[in-house]
């Protein structure tokens, strides 16, 4: 299979222009505080590296307080060099202050350096807990039943077989009816001596039941008595 053909990007050729314009930039801002020799063209070197390891630490692990820390670190450095090369600052006398910051800016970028290179994703970042699994049903197995083994029949012994039979109990007499007190018989009769009186015929059952408010057992009871 044949390879494309190079063909010349805009978005490239913009970038190839605009870092090397940054990288001349950072050379004459170090050359101008007195890192003169190899030591110029290594300062630019160290922030246009510092710059692309974050921004690589940014596609490739996803946002961090570490890789963004670093990345706007690199950024002002090699912006500040373009603003400062513009006329803003007197190059031929550079302030203490920018001195400062270019001899000690090789202790930062190492050190920024080895944080993106040896650092993990999970330090800078808040752990996710993992989520709790799902409790799994516990299954319930069914136990086969067993018969419960019969009782077996107790032998017969001869002398269970020579001993007589036993008599039945005598059944006793089921009470004939209710119990009367005697206040309410002697009531009763009052009532049956005062209606014979009038009708001249003994009183009934039902009449009897009326006079005195009882259920009908009860007055079939007086009335047995009575009689």
């Amino acid at each position: 299979m044949a390879r494309p053909a190079f063909r010349l990007d805009a978005v490239l050729v913009q970038a190839v222009i605009a870092g090397a314009l940054s990288f001349a930039h950072l050379h004459e801002l170090a050359d101008a505080a007195g890192q003169t020799g190899w030591k110029g063209w290594a300062y630019p070197i160290s922030v246009d590296l510092l710059l692309v390891a974050a921004w690589r630490r940014l596609r490739s692990d996803g946002p961090s307080r570490l890789a963004w820390c670093w990345f706007l670190i690199a950024l002002v450095a090699s912006l500040g060099a373009n603003v400062a090369t513009a006329g803003f600052l007197d190059l031929a006398h550079p302030p203490a202050w920018l001195r400062f910051g270019i001899a000690g800016w090789p202790a930062l970028a190492f050190l920024g350096g080895t944080l993106l290179a040896h650092s993990h994703t999970a330090d800078d970042t808040e752990p996710i807990p993992p989520a709790n699994p799902a409790p799994v049903p516990a299954v319930e197995v069914e136990q086969e039943s067993v018969p419960a083994p019969r009782p077996e029949p107790a032998p017969i012994t001869a002398a269970a077989e020579d001993a007589p039979a036993l008599a039945p109990a005598p059944s006793t007499p089921a009470p004939a009816g209710p119990a009367v007190p005697a206040a309410l018989v002697d009531h009763a009769r009052k009532l049956a001596a005062d209606h014979h009186a009038r009708t001249g015929a003994p009183i009934d059952t039902d009449t009897l039941r009326a006079r005195l408010g009882v259920p009908p057992h009860l007055a079939d009871a007086i009335a047995a008595q009575l009689a």
